[in-house]
Formats: structure tokens, sequence, C-alpha cells
């Protein structure tokens, strides 16, 4: 009996294999390294993450932010490192809606994350550095809902 060679698997452009899922991001739950001053630390919001690879996503998303006012982002995850199911590496993005950055503009961020994901749920840490009186550093907790693989 003849075997059929089994099709090679599709790769991604960093060499891991596609992955192509949808997922629905929420707004942020963070404490911040700040807590003497009055921020906000409930950041709703809304937001899509595409999964490219078991190590990149693309996102995007608006959310409330800590000097609460409207934030919208876009940006790409970066996660080639992983531990006991845990994808560790960092969002390179851009950001808007902070008053004391770029008068609210859009500014360039890279923001070391962890992201652990089981069957349709999924959670995004990330660790936002504080930059001079700016922005207001703090760990920051995303849930995700995978809506189709």
């Amino acid at each position: 009996m003849a075997q059929e060679a089994a099709a090679p698997e599709a790769k991604a452009f960093d060499g891991s294999a596609k992955r192509s899922q949808l997922w629905l991001t929420s707004g942020f739950a963070t404490y911040h390294f700040q807590s003497d001053k009055d921020l906000n630390g409930r950041n709703p919001g809304v937001g899509l993450e595409y999964r490219l690879s078991e190590d990149s996503a693309l996102t995007a998303g608006r959310f409330f932010n800590s000097d609460r006012r409207h934030s919208k982002y876009a940006g790409m995850y970066y996660q080639p490192l992983s531990y006991a199911g845990v994808r560790f590496g960092a969002v390179f993005g851009g950001f808007d809606g902070y008053p004391k950055m770029r008068d609210g503009g859009w500014f360039l961020a890279a923001i070391p994350t962890a992201t652990f994901e089981y069957k349709r749920v999924g959670v995004n840490v990330a660790v936002v550095p504080t930059y001079k009186d700016r922005l207001h550093g703090g760990v920051s907790v995303q849930l995700k809902l995978k809506l189709f693989e």
C-alpha cells in the first residue's frame, strides 16, 4: 500500500506555523506603579487580535486610559519565547490619547508582554514602563475570547 506524503505546513513570515485566529479583546485592568497618583486602573475597551502564528499577532482597539481619556492602539505582538504554555515577548505599536505625550497624539512604544491561551479564552499581561511624567507605568491585564480559527 502506498502512503501519501503529508503536505508541508504553511509557514508565517517568522518561520513558525500559521495560525489564522481572530480574538476579541477587552480593555485592561491596570495596577499602577505610581499608586500615590489618582490614576484610572479600570480601562474598559474593545479590540481585535489576529494571530498570524505561534509567536506573532496583529492587534488594534480602543480603551479608556489611565488619564481618563480615550486611546486607540494598533500594533504587532512578537513573542518568540515560551515556557509552560505562556508566550513571552513584546507588543510594538502606536498609541494615542495621553495628554502629556505628544499632546494626545500618536506615539510609538514597545511593551513587554506575556500571553496565555486555553481553547477559546486567553489573557495578555503587559508591563508598561513609566516614561517621565508623560506615561504612567503599571501591570495591565487584558482578557480575550477566540471568535474563530
